[in-house]
């Protein structure tokens, strides 16, 4: 199996050339690196104009091993080959090594690279990846995979501060700057690959002029962009707070320190993975960097878990369109005058502090007022909203912050609260949070538990995941005011007035919602409905031998078919067919013992196996293939009148492509060869023939409809009031 690391972007603040003489200070060995024994120059070659040099080099390694297996595999030392490529003209340092030893055991490869920084000349950017792939090993598989791993993370945490010893170590030399190269250079701007001596000649102090006075086009050039990188120089640090803001293809290790926290080598890497695999699967806008982060901690950063739970909740927040539900939901006036929560401030590390008074809530009539699917909406509309103070606090504070506080006062909790409908919501709300909202919650403290406590959390904690039950922190009557109470973790001059504190509380008081405003079953009913089927997409279930299809019945031809659909489970193939002739009426589901009952799920099956492919319907667009987690948006011109059937099929992989499929680039990819059932969400549109004139005037100057390139976006979003230009810029599934 191979496993892959990747480091997110080291920046030093120091020109590429500076940091080329600092680098070549490690060779042939670096006392900063003990396991570093020695290097010999195995091949070394320059270019006829000197902008190029490759060296080769074959490194000895005294690998941290236990003796004993030291001993078994008979060797001492672990050999690589390190090959460098230096262009001078670009300043570019490409560096790859593998291991020479055992490597028909092991294979690892690692790729490095030092470039300039793309938005300051005057800094540099160190990239690394590296893959294992550990074929066998005596038995010690997984002892060798654990050595790799921690040997990756130490060379990671070593390297910056490797380079930044040299370059303080030339600084006090008098050494602060090196001349770019130029083509009219006679000798090499770096020093010697094997120079073990002080500085060369060629780098200079700053006293010393940089650019001879008679100086040729390309090296006038180079001067002035030194001069605007020096004018450049003291807006250095404010520079790097834009970026890091802001990151667009790269994560900078500056960045994720400043926004994100201190993450150990190997979760930045995974951090950088999953996020590049949402690009590569989910093309344009995706999730922001923390929330990509909660779900690895959810799953301890175990990648594969991670990102199904990622793909499922990105659909879930598609499908019901949760981005928008800050601007789109507003609580029902019962509401805002029974439900007993709110903001309050922020606790002692800057977390968001949400105060719940749980013991004044009247859950029953707020059930019976609301019903179940307001609630949860309201919930959500909370989480949102936390998650949006996170981002605020996170500036203000200037550190990581990516949960909030919950204090939940349970004074007047009693058996009325037991309502059997009410804890049924409780557990369901319960249920969406946790799968959609990880680890958002930095601490919950539960004050005043009354002795009917016990009995509630044995009926809810069972649906709360283990590491959020371990940071609750619960107090019984007023144990909550003593020595390690609530002062610990709230400014005194804001804790609440009902708890005994200074500050006045905006929360609503509660009481019992007057039984005028509760609605009957039916009415509660049809209102949940309503609510969950406020959105334009619908779900489908595919079994094997079991296709969902969906026809559509165009009178003009020259019409536009759109589609826009998330695999959201499984492998699937997407065909569009024709037939004159309309389809019979949707055939009972033969697979009922699924349990397909969820709202709006279906399995619709439209063609019958009594009709010929090529006779009774033909296929009008090549057959798609679409992997679990993507996102597929396109259009079809129809050419003829009649009935379009799409079509989702579930895709049968072959039998050995599991051993072949590799575990970072497919979700649970062992899981959907046993699977037979697979889930789509989709949404279509049909623009007729007028319409798609006037849609394509927009885009006429980027080439035919069918010229375009279709696009793919996992948090892509389509309102109800969607129009047809918006989908007449999709493309034909076949120019995908």
């Amino acid at each position: 199996m191979v496993q892959k690391y990747q480091s997110p972007v080291r920046v030093y603040k120091h020109p590429f050339e500076l940091v080329m003489a600092a680098y070549e200070r490690r060779f042939p060995t670096c006392h900063l690196i003990p396991m570093f024994v020695n290097s010999d120059v195995v091949n070394e070659e320059s270019s006829e104009d000197g902008s190029t040099h490759r060296i080769e080099r074959r490194c000895a390694l005294d690998v941290d091993a236990p003796r004993l297996l030291k001993r078994i595999a008979g060797v001492d030392y672990v050999y690589f080959i390190q090959k460098n490529t230096l262009n001078k003209k670009e300043r570019t340092l490409h560096i790859e090594s593998h291991n020479e030893t055992f490597s028909n055991r092991v294979v690892v490869h690692e790729t490095c690279c030092y470039s300039v920084h793309p938005e300051n000349e005057g800094w540099t950017c160190f990239e690394q990846t590296a893959s294992l792939d550990i074929k066998s090993f005596f038995g010690f598989e997984s002892t060798v995979e654990k050595i790799a791993m921690k040997q990756y993370a130490s060379s990671i945490n070593k390297g910056k501060e490797i380079i930044e010893f040299y370059l303080r170590e030339l600084e006090s030399e008098g050494v602060t700057h090196v001349p770019r190269w130029t083509c009219s250079s006679v000798s090499p701007a770096l020093p010697a690959p094997n120079s073990l001596s002080a500085s060369p000649p060629e780098l200079q102090h700053p006293s010393a002029p940089a650019v001879p006075a008679s100086q040729p086009a390309d090296t006038k050039d180079c001067a002035s962009q030194e001069a605007n990188q020096d004018s450049g120089a003291p807006q250095a640090d404010s520079l790097v707070e834009i970026l890091a803001g802001t990151p667009e293809d790269k994560l900078d290790a500056d960045y994720i320190k400043r926004y994100l926290g201190d993450l150990t080598p190997l979760q930045e890497s995974c951090l950088i993975r999953l996020r590049k695999w949402l690009q590569e699967t989910h093309k344009g806008k995706i999730p922001k960097d923390e929330h990509i982060l909660r779900f690895l901690r959810a799953r301890d950063f175990n990648m594969d878990k991670a990102r199904e739970i990622l793909c499922q909740s990105l659909t879930w927040r598609k499908q019901h369109q949760v981005d928008y539900l800050l601007e789109t939901w507003s609580p029902p006036q019962v509401l805002q005058d029974y439900y007993t929560g709110g903001w309050h401030h922020h606790d002692r590390d800057g977390r968001p502090l949400y105060i719940l008074r749980l013991g004044h809530m009247d859950t029953k009539g707020l059930v019976r007022a609301l019903g179940e699917e307001s609630l949860l909406r309201h919930v959500l509309s909370i989480n949102e909203e936390g998650l949006r103070r996170c981002e605020e606090n996170t500036k203000v504070f200037g550190r990581p912050i990516s949960c909030w506080t919950c204090l939940v006062d349970l004074e007047g909790l009693n058996m009325r609260h037991l309502w059997r409908p009410g804890v049924k919501a409780l557990l369901r709300i319960i249920e969406v949070v946790e799968a959609n909202y990880p680890e958002t919650l930095g601490r919950l403290l539960i004050l005043r538990a009354p002795r009917v406590f016990p009995v509630l959390w044995t009926l809810v904690s069972p649906f709360i995941d283990e590491n959020t039950r371990k940071k609750f922190l619960i107090y019984a009557g007023n144990d909550y005011q003593g020595p390690g109470g609530l002062v610990d973790y709230i400014d005194k001059e804001i804790i609440p007035d009902f708890l005994g504190g200074e500050c006045m509380c905006e929360v609503p008081e509660g009481g019992l919602v007057p039984k005028s405003m509760y609605r009957t079953p039916e009415e509660l009913e049809n209102e949940d409905v309503r609510l969950w089927t406020e959105t334009i997409y619908q779900s489908a279930s595919i079994f094997k031998g079991a296709p969902h299809e969906l026809v559509i019945e165009i009178i003009d031809a020259a019409s536009v078919i759109t589609w826009d659909f998330d695999v959201c489970k499984g492998d699937i193939v997407f065909n569009i067919y024709h037939s004159k002739r309309a389809p019979q009426p949707p055939r009972k589901d033969p697979l009922g013992a699924h349990g397909i009952t969820s709202p709006g799920v279906n399995n619709v099956q439209l063609i019958d196996k009594s009709w010929t492919l090529g006779q009774d319907y033909s296929m009008v667009e090549s057959p798609l293939t679409c992997k679990e987690g993507e996102s597929v948006q396109g259009s079809h011109i129809t050419r003829w009148p009649g009935f379009y059937i799409l079509q989702w099929k579930f895709h049968n992989m072959p039998a050995c492509s599991a051993t072949n499929l590799p575990r970072v680039d497919d979700v649970l990819a062992t899981l959907q060869v046993s699977s037979h059932k697979c889930k789509v969400m989709f949404y279509t549109e049909v623009l007729g023939s007028e319409d798609f004139r006037t849609a394509c005037c927009d885009v006429q100057s980027l080439g035919s409809m069918t010229s375009l390139e279709s696009s793919h976006s996992g948090f892509s979003q389509l309102s109800a009031a969607t129009t047809s230009s918006n989908h007449s810029q999709s493309s034909s599934m076949i120019s995908r």
